[in-house]
């Protein structure tokens, strides 16, 4: 039942901001990717880089993990370290990171209560921390388009039973513009158009002919 007389012109408190969430990226690695068959690799790669620029543009925590980096999976994607080049890299035998001391202490030290979180694959290395966060008392959103499984209903079916446990499924563009939610905010208004234009698409392509024909301060 609405009570009219207390409905404000706010947001709810449901919504991701700069200062309640952190950004985690788990096992973005060569050897993830080789076996990553629920979509197309390179829109994963170009979706998991755009929601680190977001991050990044928004001054987010993140925390950025591997597993078995030396022995079987490789480093982890080129394009996060660029984006990250100061950020401790967490490296790990456990499939679940969120039974890895580090991991769990670096998630603690942002200090934030929402997760967004990727990874490969959607069925292990993202469901495991997943499920057991929110278990632990954490908002997850798992960001999908910059997650991948090996089979289509290996992710699909990984990213139901998160849901099914209480988290929420996002893209890469929905974190960036419900970080920004609002065009007025001129000190990220640039970054943002940078990321859309990089990585965004025929959206990237949108904002380009926006400020070409109506000028560099297009929003939308």
């Amino acid at each position: 039942m609405v009570n009219v007389s207390e409905v404000t012109a706010a947001p709810s408190p449901d919504l991701l901001t700069p200062d309640n969430c952190a950004v985690l990226f788990i096992d973005h690695q060569p050897q993830m990717f080789f076996g990553t068959g629920s979509g197309d690799r390179t829109a994963i790669i170009n979706s998991t880089v755009g929601l680190a620029k977001a991050a990044k543009a928004f001054d987010v925590p993140v925390v950025l993990s591997t597993v078995a980096a030396e022995s079987f999976s490789g480093p982890i994607l080129p394009q996060l370290s660029e984006v990250f080049p100061d950020q401790k890299i967490i490296d790990r035998t456990t499939m679940n990171a969120w039974e890895d001391v580090d991991f769990v202490e670096a998630v603690k030290a942002t200090g934030r209560k929402k997760l967004v979180i990727a990874g490969l694959w959607t069925e292990v290395c993202v469901v495991l921390p997943v499920l057991s966060a929110l278990a632990q008392g954490y908002e997850v959103y798992v960001v999908t388009d910059a997650s991948g499984g090996v089979s289509p209903q290996a992710h699909e079916h990984a990213v139901q039973r998160m849901v099914q446990g209480g988290a929420v499924p996002v893209t890469w563009v929905q974190v960036l513009l419900e970080l920004q939610r609002d065009w007025a905010r001129g000190e990220t208004y640039m970054s943002v158009m940078d990321v859309v234009k990089e990585h965004g698409g025929t959206y990237g392509l949108g904002v380009v002919y926006a400020q070409a024909v109506i000028g560099a301060h297009a929003a939308g």
